[in-house]
């Protein structure tokens, strides 16, 4: 009753499927139910779904491996091409930078041999200069400077940078645009573009320091010329007066190059045959020349003995102050007080010093190429025959001895034994006194 109204009620119960297993005697049931049925069939999907999983897994994995392999493959092939382009750049901007320390190295030696030609060169300058001075030529102040002080230290200190650093100095002085003050007219250059490479600014620099060494080289060229020049007038000027005067040349301007006499040796090429040097040895024949000259006209009696003093009576025809008559003066008088010292117009030998019949006291003094000077009338002699004088010493002092009707200096200049006026050699004298000392 109950299970038909249960049936009634609930409806028709489901039919339950009962699995049987059988082993020999034995039977065994079970009653598979349906959410039994359901986590077996989960089961199995799920089983299913590794299973497929896992079989995929292992046969892609290879495949997965190769790719990421081949990937890690192109990124490492990428760095080193990339590093490999970079150790070309470094190894191209080394080398550049090797051949501007070259060049540099190269562009300063040039520089230092110039620098050093220009040093020996006003080196072989000094003693020319000092006899051009000697001489009575221009001041040797005017002669050009050179940069030996101001530009070769520099250019050293940037020579010994170019040891481990390579040209590091130079090249940062050229790449910051900053001005070279190493130049030897101490000038300061532009400021170059910054598209300019290290070469342009080093060429644009040793540019402007070859061109001033290249002034200075010109400036000492102007100066020999000029000094040449003036050597040559001056000695002209000495050698005109002289000839007035009848008086020889030296030999050694006169034959300063011509005695062939006695001379010889093998032909061999000159050491050095540039202009520089031909114009040193032209400047040396004229200072020569001129030191000859002038030495001549040095040891002649070009100078007033009485400087400042009154003349008194002139040379040539006057009536004698004794006689009465006209007689020939020989000579010039000038004033003196008693005792004035007397210095004569220039170095001889004495050859008479002493009482000579109307001169009184009087001294004769040799100076060569037959020309003597005579002081008379001195109160006192103080050298002797024999003695070598120069023009500043002192012979004697003034007096009114002899055929003297007061004090005073009578000045004798005779050559070869004539008497000859003495204004005429104190004039040409005025015209030597640049020339002279």
């Amino acid at each position: 009753m109950n299970g038909g109204h249960q049936h009634r009620v609930f409806g028709k119960r489901a039919q339950e499927h009962i699995l049987i297993l059988a082993s020999g005697d034995k039977v065994r049931h079970m009653t598979v139910r349906p959410w039994m049925a359901a986590l077996a069939f989960c089961f199995v999907g799920v089983f299913s779904i590794g299973y497929l999983l896992a079989t995929s897994y292992l046969v892609l994995r290879d495949d997965l491996i190769g790719a990421t392999m081949a990937r890690q493959a192109r990124m490492q092939h990428d760095y080193e091409d990339r590093i490999a382009a970079l150790r070309a750049q470094v190894d191209r901007i080394t080398s550049r930078q090797l051949l501007d320390q070259q060049v540099v190295e190269d562009k300063v030696d040039k520089l230092m041999e110039q620098q050093m030609a220009l040093t020996s060169r006003h080196g072989k300058l000094d003693n020319l200069l000092d006899r051009a001075e000697s001489s009575g030529l221009k001041d040797r102040d005017s002669a050009p400077s050179l940069p030996a002080q101001s530009y070769a230290p520099a250019i050293k200190d940037k020579r010994a940078s170019l040891g481990e650093s390579g040209i590091e100095a130079i090249e940062k002085q050229l790449a910051s645009g900053a001005p070279a003050d190493a130049t030897p007219d101490n000038t300061t250059l532009a400021y170059v573009p910054a598209t300019e490479t290290v070469g342009d600014r080093a060429d644009r620099i040793f540019s402007k320091v070859t061109l001033s060494l290249k002034d200075v080289e010109q400036d000492q060229r102007n100066r020999i010329e000029q000094l040449t020049s003036d050597a040559g007038n001056a000695a002209n000027a000495i050698e005109s007066v002289l000839t007035r005067f009848k008086i020889p040349m030296p030999e050694t301007a006169v034959k300063q190059d011509e005695d062939n006499s006695a001379v010889g040796g093998p032909f061999v090429e000159p050491e050095s045959n540039d202009d520089f040097n031909n114009s040193l040895i032209a400047l040396d024949g004229a200072l020569t020349r001129l030191e000859a000259v002038r030495s001549t006209a040095e040891s002649l009696p070009f100078r007033n003995p009485a400087v400042g003093k009154e003349m008194t009576s002139p040379f040539g025809n006057r009536r004698d102050p004794f006689l009465g008559r006209l007689a020939l003066h020989s000579g010039v008088d000038f004033r003196f007080s008693p005792g004035e010292k007397i210095r004569p117009t220039a170095p001889g030998k004495v050859i008479s010093a002493g009482w000579t019949g109307g001169y009184g006291n009087m001294i004769e003094i040799d100076h060569g190429n037959g020309i003597s000077t005579r002081y008379g009338h001195m109160s006192q002699v103080l050298v002797t025959a024999g003695d070598t004088v120069d023009r500043n010493d002192v012979i004697g002092l003034a007096g009114s001895t002899g055929r003297s009707t007061g004090t005073h200096l009578h000045y004798e200049v005779r050559q070869n034994g004539r008497a000859i006026d003495p204004v005429y050699f104190m004039n040409a004298g005025l015209k030597l006194a640049t020339y002279i000392k």
